[in-house]
Order: structure tokens, then sequence, then C-alpha cells
């Protein structure tokens, strides 16, 4: 099975003797607006670029504002400042997630609280946190919650929509309202992907976006945040800013902040993967549905997007019977130049947060154990 699925995806891709897991396509206005912006010699955080992309995907997502930044975990860090979220307190996290998301939270100072993933949609369990939170949370008079077993205040929950698919995202907002915690909704990798209609990232306070190179469209680096309210969608601009008082000559500023801004060059280029966003789109669903098809009578499984959702297909996964045979496929296709990849390693499990508190994970270890993405890219 090995040998015929690897044949297959090189079939998927002719003519490469070495298969990416996702790389990036040019194939618009790129190298245009590049020359544009240098020719303007706007090519830092200031130029019509940068506010261009701030409008185009705010007007994308269905959010009312959008901030452009450096790039997802700026985004990610950002967006937990303006929601004040503060040290010693509590972050609801999974840890079946990239590295990234665990770092702002570092970054912040705030400790991690681990929550179990849904097996279908490999995001954050609303189940597992109501239960969670049920046994182990109270809420109290000043109408926060706080951990009961180290009195911390539970500030904010961090879903993440892992290789595009959505999580149950409307039922973690339910159950973050009820808490009085902050939804932050980890949507680095799925641009183009719906939950009920409606684009993920808007269902939270604040939503964060990756463009790194490795995603659905890339400006190089690069990143956002959305938002509904204007009061944290001026603050997030402000501080990524350096927190600059404005004026015509004068430095001052009146916060600590942060050099955090997209330069306008990436958001050159960011403008051009905008444009060609929606055929990518539709290129990578028709591989999904090819690789679907394929795996359908195969002992092998293909992961599927989630009932009630649109998935942009960034990554495409597949499940193996169990980690031995995931390890043994991950050797076979890296051997015949296909680059295929397990799932991370579980955030619990890492050094800097092996002490970290957290519930069952059950569902974190199958995927650990059993998940491979496989080739993703636009095919041309």
């Amino acid at each position: 099975m090995f040998k015929q699925t690897a044949e297959f995806i090189k079939a998927q891709f002719p003519n490469q003797d070495f298969i990416p897991l996702h790389e990036p396509r040019f194939i618009g206005n790129e190298k245009k607006y590049l020359i544009d912006c240098i020719d303007s010699t706007f090519v830092s955080s200031v130029g019509k670029y940068v506010d261009d992309f701030e409008k185009q995907i705010a007007a994308y997502t269905g959010a009312k504002y959008a901030v452009a930044c450096v790039n997802g975990t700026a985004a990610l860090h950002m967006a937990m400042i303006v929601a004040e979220v503060k040290q010693n307190e509590i972050v609801i996290t999974q840890s079946l997630s990239f590295i990234a998301t665990c770092n702002a939270i570092a970054y912040i100072g705030a400790s991690h609280l681990f929550i179990d993933v849904d097996a279908d949609t490999m995001g954050l369990s609303p189940d597992k946190l109501k239960i969670y939170l049920h046994e182990n949370a109270i809420k109290k008079a000043d109408g926060f919650t706080y951990h009961k077993t180290t009195n911390q205040k539970i500030s904010a929950c961090i879903p993440m929509h892992t290789f595009g698919h959505s999580c149950r995202i409307d039922e973690l907002a339910s159950i973050c309202t009820e808490y009085n915690i902050s939804l932050i909704e980890d949507a680095a990798e799925s641009i183009g992907s719906f939950y009920k209609e409606k684009h993920t990232g808007t269902f939270g306070l604040l939503g964060t976006f990756s463009f790194n190179g490795n995603k659905t469209i890339t400006s190089g680096g690069g990143g956002a945040i959305v938002t509904n309210d204007i009061t944290l969608a001026k603050k997030a601009k402000y501080l990524t800013t350096q927190a600059k008082v404005p004026h015509r000559w004068e430095f001052v500023h009146d916060e600590i902040g942060y050099n955090y801004r997209m330069p306008n060059i990436n958001a050159a280029l960011m403008v051009a993967q905008l444009e060609s966003l929606n055929y990518f789109l539709e290129n990578k669903r028709e591989l999904a549905n090819s690789y679907k098809e394929f795996f359908k009578d195969s002992e092998i499984l293909f992961v599927e997007e989630p009932s009630n959702s649109r998935s942009n297909y960034w990554l495409n996964a597949i499940l193996l019977s169990d980690r031995k045979t995931r390890d043994e496929f991950l050797l076979y296709t890296n051997d015949n130049g296909i680059m295929t990849r397990p799932t991370w390693t579980l955030m619990h499990k890492l050094v800097m947060f092996k002490d970290a508190i957290h519930g069952d994970l059950s569902n974190s270890q199958m995927l650990e154990d059993r998940l491979v993405n496989i080739p993703s890219s636009v095919r041309i």
C-alpha cells in the first residue's frame, strides 16, 4: 500500500524529483506589486500596501477591523496583550498544536492549561473543556473564573483550527461567554476556512492568522489580527508600531511598544496573493477530493473536513493504524522523494511545558501516534 500511495502522490505532482509538503505559488501580480513597492521607496512599515492588505483581509473574513503584523506569532502575542491577559494567569489551549501558540502564551508569562481535541476536528474539544471547567474551575464574585487548585484566574482560551479544519468554535464561544473567559482564535492555518458559513477567526474577541511561506497564501513572513472591537483594533495597531505618539517630528512613546508591524514590501506580496486565494482554495479542494477518492477503500483513513465547515485543506492528512506503521510510512515516502511529516510532538511533552496543567489528552495522543501530513501544494 505504501508503494501505491507514493505513486499516486507523485502522479498529482508530475515532473518533480522531490515533492514538498506545501510550497508557495506566485502566479499573479506579485512581481508587479513588489516592483511598485520598491519604486515607491516605502518598503518598511508604512505604505499603501499595508493599508490595502488590512482592508482586504477584514473584508474577506467578514471582520470589521484588521491589523497587519510581522508574523502570526506576533499577532497572537499582541492579541493577548490587548485582551489584557496577565502574567501568572491561565490560558487554555490544546496540546496538539504548533509551538508558536504556546510560545506566545509564554511571552505573556501566563500558565498553560491543555485541553484535549476532538478526533474529527483536531481542534480544542468543547465537550472536554466543559467537563474540565465544571470539575476544576469556579466563578467568583468578581465575575471571573479561577482554577480551584491553583487559584489562578483563567483569563483566555486559544483554540486552533488545525491544518485549516475548523473546530466547533461556536460551542467554545458559548462556554467562554458563560465563564467570562476571553476567546482568542489561533486561525493561523485557516485562511479561507468557514464554520457554519462564518470565517474562522471571527467568532472570538480576536482572531489571528499566519502568512508564513508554507501557508495557503504567503507574504514570506506576515500575520494579522482581526476583531470587531474598534478599541482593541486601535490598541493593537498602536502597540505594534512601538506605541509612538503621533507628531510631525518628535519621538515620544507613552507605553511599551512592539516592532510587530508588517513591512509594506511583505504586504505588497500579500495583496497579490489575496487575488489568487479563491483559485488556490478550489485547486486545493480538488486535490483533497482526489486523495479522498484514492483512500476511500484503503486501510489508510483520509482526514476530511468536519461537519458544518468548509475547510481550506491547507495540509491534507491521513491516519495510519498505529505509530509503528506511521513511522514506516514516513520513512518510505521521505526515502522516495515525497515530503511527509507527522503532527507535532504534543506540547505537554516538551521540556518547557512539562509541568503545565492538563486534562485527559487521549485524542491528542491518538493523532500524534497515527497522523501524517501529505503533499498539499496548489497543483500547477
